[in-house]
């Protein structure tokens, strides 16, 4: 089994974690996460291919934006909010208020 990189709450870096966040894909991604909790990584809808998809998870788990759970076959997504707003304080709420009310405009 391939084991994944999630960097420690320490390590994650305000520059990576800004620039996860800069695409509309992964922070659709993000405020989904944030309003749902864990689910799979099937679970979230976003208008690309799988592997473009997996990309994103990818940059946000690196970034460490999510954190990624491997149980058998399934990936399960889960918002690393705690270690952000611990690592940046007030950074997270904003943003995804933000986001959610961009995202709600544009329904």
């Amino acid at each position: 089994m391939k084991i994944l990189h999630h960097p420690q709450a320490e390590d994650i870096e305000l520059s990576t974690v800004l620039h996860a966040l800069s695409d509309p894909v992964r922070l659709g991604i993000v405020v989904e996460a944030s309003r749902i909790g864990e689910q799979p990584c099937s679970y979230f809808q976003a208008p690309v291919v799988k592997s473009t998809l997996s990309h994103h998870m990818r940059t946000l788990r690196e970034a460490g934006v999510i954190r990624v759970r491997v149980q058998g076959t399934q990936h399960f997504i889960t918002l690393r909010s705690e270690d952000l707003e611990a690592r940046f304080p007030g950074l997270l709420q904003p943003l995804l208020r933000a986001a959610a009310e961009s995202v709600d405009k544009q329904s």
